[in-house]
């Protein structure tokens, strides 16, 4: 069929078949169908949707689009992680050593952040020396030697992706659960694993706001990992608030390393070894104690031995801001709000993240020692921690970064309860 007769078809509400699907997704890789034609389908898929069916076969379809990890060439049974991403979202941090000290493996491919959603990429940057884009086979070699590593997208895997979110970007089709779907699951199928844990984040500070739209990306997630013949279960957790006690790329590090050591903020650790334990539980892998890998050593052993494989240094130190300012409480009470959304946007004031992909970040800036929804705080006491590494020098964005953190913060005179993390499991 010819491209327009396939988008005709789409526009109509009718569905694609495999080799339509298949057709068109090779053809504008190759460059054969032009952006305004991948726009128009992609506009169509906006407003009719696709059935779980289309959506694993335009996931297939942009997974083998390029380069696609043979699992055989991948030791042990392979298990990986995704998030949805939100603010001080940090966990596959800790998340893939401790995995891989119970004995899986972990060949995890992660992204970068944009605007004010943390990247996995720019927070493992803070090490010193780290390298994200390891060769193909420096990437087998870490997953042999250690069990788990941490790489950015590579130009060969997956390159239709690469295009269409692109496209999807400045053409108003972001928010299509088959898009997004096709998008997550076909980078992680590449990647030769055997199973997946998905982390939707739901709230304020993450991309589905409604529980009803975080489950409907859920349960597509869960279709399409099964419809590819791979054991997936996804959680929907809180992003209201953000998750730990920091944000910012070398704070978010220092706390993966404090979870490591067994220590930690209760909701950002405790995810942690849910993850671990919802992963280990898809591999086959029974451990009752999978979280004493925390105290004992061995994951952080797992972690160190990574971060070596991939250039760092972890004994050189972490990037410091040269200026830290608490946030006082402007009276006593409970904390009974901490919006993740507005935390988000006042870190990347600071320089933490960007507002464009060319932009440059600072390692160093971002907040921490939040105070969290439910816990007493007395007036003066400190909301938070601003760490600063010279926007303070200019007044403008530094009194909207203040500005931005006095209205992410709601204080009551009476208890509140804090919200639950996980708020729903679709197996």
């Amino acid at each position: 069929m010819l491209p327009q007769w396939i988008i005709e078809k789409k526009r109509d509400g009718a569905e694609l078949d495999s080799v339509e699907i298949s057709d068109f997704i090779r053809g504008y890789t190759q460059g054969d169908i032009p952006d305004y034609q991948m726009s128009a389908l992609a506009m169509a898929i906006y407003f009719k949707g696709m059935t779980p069916r289309e959506t694993a076969d335009l996931t297939l379809a942009m997974m083998h689009s390029g380069k696609v990890i043979d699992p055989a060439s991948i030791p042990g049974i392979k298990v990986d992680k995704h998030s949805t991403g939100g603010i001080g979202d940090k966990i596959s941090i800790p998340l893939a050593p401790l995995v891989a000290a119970c004995g899986a493996t972990v060949p995890m491919i992660s992204g970068r952040g944009l605007g004010i959603t943390g990247g996995t990429l720019d927070k493992l940057e803070s090490i010193p020396g780290y390298r994200v884009g390891l060769s193909e086979p420096e990437f087998f070699q870490t997953l042999e030697k250690v069990g788990c590593s941490m790489i950015g997208q590579t130009a060969e895997i997956a390159p239709a992706d690469k295009k269409l979110y692109a496209l999807r970007d400045v053409t108003a089709t972001v928010p299509s659960i088959p898009l997004i779907v096709s998008s997550i699951m076909s980078k992680k199928m590449a990647e030769g694993i055997d199973a997946l844990v998905l982390d939707v984040k739901c709230g304020s500070g993450a991309f589905m706001k409604s529980i009803k739209d975080a489950r409907l990306l859920a349960q597509g997630l869960v279709d399409t990992g099964r419809a590819m013949g791979k054991k997936v279960t996804a959680l929907i957790t809180d992003m209201h608030q953000p998750l730990g006690r920091t944000v910012g790329n070398a704070l978010e590090i220092q706390e993966s390393l404090d979870i490591l050591n067994g220590k930690g903020p209760a909701d950002s650790q405790g995810l942690t070894i849910e993850l671990a334990q919802r992963m280990l539980a898809l591999a086959g892998i029974q451990i009752t104690n999978h979280d004493s890998r925390l105290t004992d050593g061995s994951a952080m052993k797992k972690f160190k031995q990574m971060v070596k494989c991939h250039g760092g240094d972890l004994s050189a130190g972490l990037p410091t801001a040269g200026k830290q300012t608490p946030l006082p409480a402007p009276k006593s009470g409970f904390i009974s709000k901490c919006d993740a959304e507005a935390i988000g946007r006042a870190s990347l004031l600071l320089g933490a993240g960007r507002a464009k992909t060319t932009d440059l970040i600072d390692h160093a800036v971002g907040i921490s020692n939040l105070r969290k929804i439910g816990e007493r705080i007395e007036k003066g006491e400190p909301l938070c921690i601003i760490h600063s590494n010279g926007r303070e020098n200019d007044l403008s964005p530094q009194r909207s970064c203040f500005q931005t953190l006095e209205t992410a913060f709601q204080i009551s005179e009476q208890p509140v309860e804090a919200p639950p993390l996980i708020i729903e499991v679709i197996q």
